[in-house]
């Protein structure tokens, strides 16, 4: 199907010309404006400003040229109505054969007939949840890792070509008092003098980890000269392993898990250092190397490489960042936690610095959870080994509600994490009424076979029989999927994904309960068996983006 926004958009364009053509307009340049959603459903289906972003130029009032735009505007299939209304917005409404044919398209196409095209788009990748391989990952990381799933999904059914990331610091200040905790654990397991280290980690998971590795390899490890890199290679694993499994349970994917080490090993971080340099923007003072980020806007400049040598934390970032666009990505989304907002200028700095479009990259921050239990919170601080695991939930809520809750929500919004709350099976739940939907299309068409109703081919069915207020309010609203999703993955925002769908349970509930599916009318019961298989084509894309299952019952 044509998009009808496109549509609009190309007729104003030709009626502007044909106005001015008859001599009732001067002739304009590229006009820019909107054709959007009306915002009254009585208004219509859709509006355009043309006329009041063109009166000036034109030299004429805004509803005076809305009425030429009318007058000269072309022959547009699917167009009922237009109307001006207000100061000169033009309304168009669509007449109910576009409806039947978003039926057509949904029923036919399932799940994906809304998809972008991918020609001309750009190639994107997301990098997300990228926590330190130290530990378990918390709900905070959990909601980074739903939010960076549901945009890389979004931008897939957009059209994108998307890669996803994992980023993982093996290397560094944090992995070494990992690695000094789980050797000191290991030590008093096996009866060994071992004083635990005053910044180490002191989660129970630690404690079970040591015993774990007692398991595995006994006294193996304890008079050996390299003692610590293997215990620090095990601890490496084993938390990967753990993080791995949370993932999987939560429905993460990703295609590229990308360690900090290789950037060490393989020159990147002295090269792109080396780069910076080159385009002046390195300096050194007092024996350490500095990048000058104040000639981009940050508060002072950076240290790359301290006095003793050391590479500080940006250092691998810049590298990082230069991989990236040296593999051929248009664009860059990372999607980081509410404590790293202060970092966005030195990326973007850094970015800019190394000779890239600083636009390219994009930063989604995400706030913090609170997750509450019988109306207490519960602490999250992996050092302190206070903290609910990402995988505690996942475990406890079900993967569903629990993607869902952190998608529902705006990113820039803190969320408080009822538990009690999302595990509830009613239609109070967000999560539930949105799958209860699908089930419901399901039992639906279920019922109709146990009556003998066999579903006849669409083109034999009179689908004009589609009449009533609550079955035309479906299909407004499955003809609203594919830009709802669009528009979520241009904004980077998931939370509209959920929104809309549940706009959309909401218009199927209230068919459900408005009109019977199996009727005393055959010719009834086979356009609206055909509607069913329409929305759950939409209701089925909605799930799938969001990352929930699409149960049959309920």
């Amino acid at each position: 199907m044509t998009s009808f926004p496109d549509a609009i958009e190309h007729a104003v364009r030709i009626a502007l010309v044909a106005a001015a053509e008859s001599g009732s307009l001067s002739p304009l340049g590229d006009v820019s404006f909107v054709v959007e959603r009306a915002r009254n459903r009585e208004h219509g289906d859709w509006a355009t400003n043309v006329a009041l972003v063109a009166a000036k130029q034109a030299g004429v009032a805004p509803r005076d040229l809305a009425a030429l735009v009318v007058e000269h505007l072309p022959d547009l299939e699917y167009l009922a109505a237009t109307d001006i209304a207000g100061p000169g917005f033009i309304n168009f409404t669509l007449a109910s054969d576009w409806y039947l044919e978003v039926l057509r398209t949904a029923a036919m196409g399932g799940p994906d007939h809304a998809r972008g095209d991918s020609k001309g788009k750009e190639r994107i990748q997301v990098e997300f949840v990228s926590s330190n391989p130290n530990g378990p990952l918390h709900i905070g990381h959990g909601r980074g890792g739903v939010i960076g799933d549901v945009i890389a999904r979004a931008l897939d059914y957009a059209g994108h070509p998307v890669s996803r990331e994992y980023y993982y610091n093996d290397a560094g200040v944090q992995m070494d008092r990992y690695a000094a905790s789980l050797e000191a654990l290991y030590l008093q397991a096996l009866g060994k003098d071992a004083e635990f280290p005053e910044d180490g980690y002191h989660g129970s998971y630690v404690e079970d980890w040591a015993g774990e590795l007692v398991a595995e390899h006994g006294d193996a490890f304890v008079d050996l000269a390299d003692r610590r890199d293997r215990i620090r290679q095990w601890g490496l694993d084993r938390a990967m392993r753990n993080i791995e499994e949370t993932l999987e349970l939560a429905r993460i994917p990703f295609d590229v898990w990308f360690s900090e080490t290789s950037l060490h090993e393989g020159g990147d971080v002295a090269r792109s250092i080396d780069v910076l340099r080159e385009r002046g923007y390195v300096f050194e003072d007092q024996g350490a190397v500095w990048f000058r980020t104040t000639d981009f806007g940050d508060e002072k400049n950076r240290v790359l490489v301290k006095s003793d040598g050391e590479y500080t934390y940006i250092a691998p970032d810049v590298a990082y960042h230069r991989d990236k666009f040296e593999r051929g990505f248009d664009r860059v989304i990372n999607v980081w936690g509410a404590d790293h907002h202060g970092y966005i200028p030195r990326m973007k700095a850094a970015v800019d610095a190394l000779g890239y479009d600083p636009d390219r990259l994009e930063i989604v921050i995400n706030q913090m959870v609170n997750v509450n239990r019988a109306g207490e919170p519960v602490r999250m601080s992996m050092r302190a080994g206070e903290f609910i695991s990402f995988r505690d939930v996942l475990e406890e809520v079900g993967a569903d509600a629990t993607r869902y809750t952190l998608a529902a929500f705006s990113p820039d919004t803190t969320i408080n994490f009822d538990l009690e709350a999302a595990k509830t099976q009613s239609m109070d739940n967000p999560v539930y009424y949105l799958q209860y939907a699908h089930a419901r299309m399901c039992s639906l068409e279920r019922f109709a076979r146990e009556q003998g109703v066999e579903r006849l081919p669409i083109d034999e069915v009179d689908l004009t029989r589609l009449t009533d207020q609550a079955e035309r309010a479906v299909l407004r609203q499955a003809d609203r999927l594919g830009e709802e999703i669009a528009e979520a993955a241009a904004r980077r925002a998931p939370h509209r994904i959920a929104t809309y769908g549940t706009d959309f349970a909401t218009a199927f509930h209230r068919f459900y309960a408005e009109c019977r599916v199996v009727t005393d009318d055959p010719a009834v019961t086979q356009a609206r068996l055909w509607l069913i298989e329409a929305s759950k084509s939409v209701i089925q894309a909605v799930l799938g983006v969001l990352g929930l299952s699409a149960p049959e019952s309920m």
